[in-house]
């Protein structure tokens, strides 16, 4: 079990227009080698995961069914 955020909110995309969208929220894995290097890694909409700076995330916590609502959509 980890206490890594589940969710992130994009604030910015800068440097990643193509692949990020301020404002979306974004389902996030854990990853602890990413972030010692200051990056998280989130799912995006193709379903697959990639890493990102944490500075472009912010850090969000969901109701629960809300939560399954938003992974169920990602996968």
């Amino acid at each position: 079990m980890t206490n890594d955020p589940a969710f992130w909110l994009c604030i910015s995309n800068a440097d990643y227009e193509v692949s990020l969208e301020p404002r979306k929220v974004y389902e996030g894995l854990p990853d602890p080698e990413a972030q010692k290097m200051g990056m998280i890694r989130v799912i995006d909409e193709s379903g697959e995961d990639y890493l990102f700076p944490v500075s472009l995330f912010l850090p969000i916590a969901l109701p629960h069914d809300v939560a399954v609502a938003v992974h169920r959509l990602a996968v």
